[in-house]
């Protein structure tokens, strides 16, 4: 892809942005435009990370909190998801998200009626109108070769295996385990599907490049 190193823009982006300077992107991955990362925030040393011939599509939007990171994988796919990301949002490698799915590791409302009515007052003064991330966040899990369908919304603390199928419209309060379909609000377990993996993927993330193992799970 044609990244502009100084400005880290794209040579093709109908948005006036670039690319965050705490994002990895392999070179071989492809960004549809910088508008991805309109509402991230993220603080992190390495706020977010786009793997080998990854694809990122239009109406991708990374909506990363201050101390959250998101990692995705290689040849995975992600076309117009919504990435609410307040801890850690991973993505295994040649997965598929689907349009208009929502992945949200935090509610970033408390539930008590009073005190979410605190965060709303507080929101005008807060940059972009962004709550603050004052409710819980618990790490989300995609793994390997699973694919989500479109308008899914996966909720905080989710896990789900690799090889399986999240069916459209379902959300996913529960993890899913490998190589399974689950579908519907809330989703059920289908049935099972066969493991045809090859025994190792060209390009997979090393596993002392993944996201480490100390954000909170709820």
């Amino acid at each position: 892809m044609s990244l502009n190193l100084s400005k880290r823009t794209l040579s093709w982006d109908w948005h006036v942005g670039s690319i965050p300077e705490n994002v990895v992107l392999d070179e071989e991955a492809y960004l549809e435009t910088t508008y991805s990362f309109l509402l991230y925030r993220s603080c992190a040393p390495e706020g977010a990370r786009i793997g080998r011939a990854a694809t990122i599509y239009l109406g991708t939007m990374f909506d990363v909190g201050p101390g959250g990171r998101v990692q995705i994988g290689a040849f995975a796919l992600v076309h117009g998801a919504w990435i609410i990301c307040d801890a850690a949002v991973e993505i295994g490698d040649y997965s598929m998200i689907s349009w208009n799915v929502v992945l949200m590791d935090t509610y970033r409302f408390p539930r008590e009626i009073a005190a979410r009515r605190r965060v709303l007052k507080q929101i005008p003064t807060e940059p972009l109108r962004c709550p603050t991330g004052q409710a819980a966040a618990g790490r989300i899990r995609i793994g390997r070769n699973v694919w989500i369908g479109f308008e899914s919304c996966v909720l905080p603390g989710v896990t789900i295996g690799d090889g399986s199928v999240v069916g459209a419209r379902s959300v996913v309060v529960n993890d899913v385990p490998p190589y399974t379909l689950v579908a519907g609000n809330p989703a059920r377990v289908i049935r099972s599907i066969d493991n045809d993996e090859p025994p190792q993927l060209e390009g997979s993330i090393r596993h002392e490049d993944r996201i480490q193992n100390d954000l909170p799970t709820e």
